[in-house]
């Protein structure tokens, strides 16, 4: 029995690919199973197989427990293969809590019976191996190409042999589109995850992924695979077109020529193996404007705008060009879009050029409406490219000061101006039900726009309503203006009373000559 054991075990080792080790280990536990069926079915045991000799020897075990420890719901005590320490010590008075005692018993004739258990058993084992070495071996490999052999197809998916137990499957939406495989077709596809599953981790495979692009190309190009030139960014619309960004620090290699190959023979493996998929190499750029006009080509932009809030870009080529700059249903401007991580509309010069002209004039009519001035005046801040009263507000003055035909009062009384609208829009936003000033607070001496409109925020809208307040409340409102300030605003506005009180005392008072 003992060489019949040792031959099984070297046999199953080499047929599955499983270590030896794992065997014995899967034999112990199917001899231990049968072994139970001798006795009472809560009672455990323990076969050890001489790796040498291929004898074994069977144990029956007792843990010694802890008798305060709680219970789970759905477990009991087990008197056949549980000790209480008490009971322990009457047997071997070295056992503590969480020992073992063993005893050893008859072992099992490797018969039929035990060897239908061991082969239930061995069979989970192995595979349980197996599903262990293939994680094992595919886990650091997700991401990477993967090669095997098409073992079956269905209608979902196609099942791909990688060898050694181990299979992936490459789902049909995972397929570049009219891609047909057969039975025994070798293929290489992108490794790009592992999902775990009952019957095992489930290898998933795809050709459409934008990685495989970078993968295939690191194959054909030896620079890119040692790091000397870096794929970027890549994009693809599977089995029609794809465009990579290459860059490198190296400035005596060209890049795009590098993975173009001579010839193109580097860039025609790569469409070969996509199923003729077109391939754009563009040099990738730091600066997002400069990579998409490289992104474009072969259209040629004319004018390109950015809006860095809405990650968007106004892309201008020429009348004659801008179908090429479109492509086939939209195609070379939406991969130039993913390839920046922009978006891009695309325009002619024609449109470009209008489109400028109505900004200029809305920058033109939002100057005059919010700083009171001229056409002339908001022209020139439009074509000096300020585009918001925030511009005028917060520029350094002396980009202000530098424009021609600006002296330094006009200067001045801009920023005053742009402060006084961006803060009274501020204060429109801030509460919505707050009044304006009214005329006679806005002119009162030593009252400015600012503090104006904060008061109005706080229901002091008149000058009245100021007068009624006290030094305290005013400060308050406004800490900064200091308690002279507040003081000397107040009594100003206090002014009309005490006018009207001198008024009263004169008409009381008797004529010049008369008694009293």
């Amino acid at each position: 029995m003992s060489k019949e054991m040792l031959t099984v075990v070297e046999s199953l080792s080499h047929e599955k690919g499983v270590s030896e080790e794992v065997i014995f280990a899967a034999l112990e536990s199917a001899l231990a199973t049968a072994t139970k069926k001798r006795y009472a079915e809560d009672a455990e045991f323990r076969v050890a197989i001489d790796r040498t000799s291929g004898d074994y020897d069977t144990f029956r075990c007792w843990l010694v427990i802890d008798p305060e420890r709680e219970l789970e719901e759905d477990e009991f005590p087990n008197p056949d293969a549980e000790l209480m320490p008490d009971e322990a010590k009457e047997k071997d008075a070295s056992l503590e809590i969480g020992d073992l005692f063993e005893i050893p018993v008859e072992s099992v004739e490797f018969g039929r019976i035990a060897a239908q258990a061991a082969r239930q058993v061995l069979t989970q084992k192995v595979r349980e191996a197996e599903r262990a070495q293939v994680l094992e071996k595919y886990l650091p490999r997700v991401g990477q190409l993967v090669s095997g052999s098409v073992k079956r197809t269905t209608r979902e998916a196609v099942i791909v042999d990688l060898g050694n137990n181990a299979e992936a499957m490459l789902m049909r939406t995972s397929l570049i589109p009219r891609e047909i495989f057969r039975v025994g077709d070798r293929m290489r596809a992108l490794l790009t995850e592992i999902r775990p599953e009952v019957r095992g981790p489930q290898l998933m495979l795809s050709r459409t992924d934008p990685e495989m692009l970078i993968e295939l190309f690191k194959v054909e190009v030896p620079e890119i695979a040692e790091h000397i030139i870096e794929i970027r960014a890549a994009a693809r619309n599977p089995g029609s077109r794809a465009k990579i960004a290459v860059y490198t620090n190296d400035g005596r290699i060209d890049p795009v020529g590098a993975c173009v190959g001579m010839r193109g023979s580097r860039v025609q493996a790569v469409c070969s193996e996509l199923d003729g998929e077109r391939v754009d190499i563009v040099l990738w750029d730091q600066d997002p404007a400069q990579l998409a006009i490289n992104a474009m080509q072969p259209a040629e932009v004319v004018s390109i705008v950015l809006d860095d809030d809405s990650r968007s870009m106004d892309v201008a080529v020429r009348e004659d060009n801008l179908a090429q700059a479109i492509g086939h249903k939209g195609e070379n401007v939406r991969l130039a879009g993913q390839l920046t991580g922009w978006e891009l509309n695309i325009m002619s010069d024609e449109e470009a050029a209008q489109r400028q002209e109505d900004e200029a004039q809305s920058y033109i009519r939002r100057f005059m409406e919010s700083l009171s001035v001229d056409e002339d005046v908001a022209g020139v801040l439009a074509e000096e490219g300020f585009t918001s009263v925030e511009e005028v507000a917060y520029v350094p003055i002396e980009e202000l000061r530098a424009i021609q035909g600006f002296d330094e009062e006009l200067v001045d009384e801009l920023r005053t101006r742009a402060k006084d609208a961006l803060f009274a829009k501020e204060m429109a936003l801030g509460d919505p039900e707050a009044g304006e000033p009214a005329e006679d607070l806005l002119n009162l001496d030593g009252m400015d726009n600012e503090l104006a409109y904060k008061l109005a925020a706080n229901a002091i809208v008149t000058r009245e309503d100021l007068a009624e307040l006290a030094t305290p409340d005013l400060l308050e409102i406004e800490a900064e203006i200091g308690e002279e300030r507040a003081s000397a605003l107040i009594m100003t506005a206090r002014a009309p009373w005490f006018e009207e009180a001198e008024s009263e005392v004169e008409a009381l008072s008797p004529p010049d000559g008369e008694g009293s």
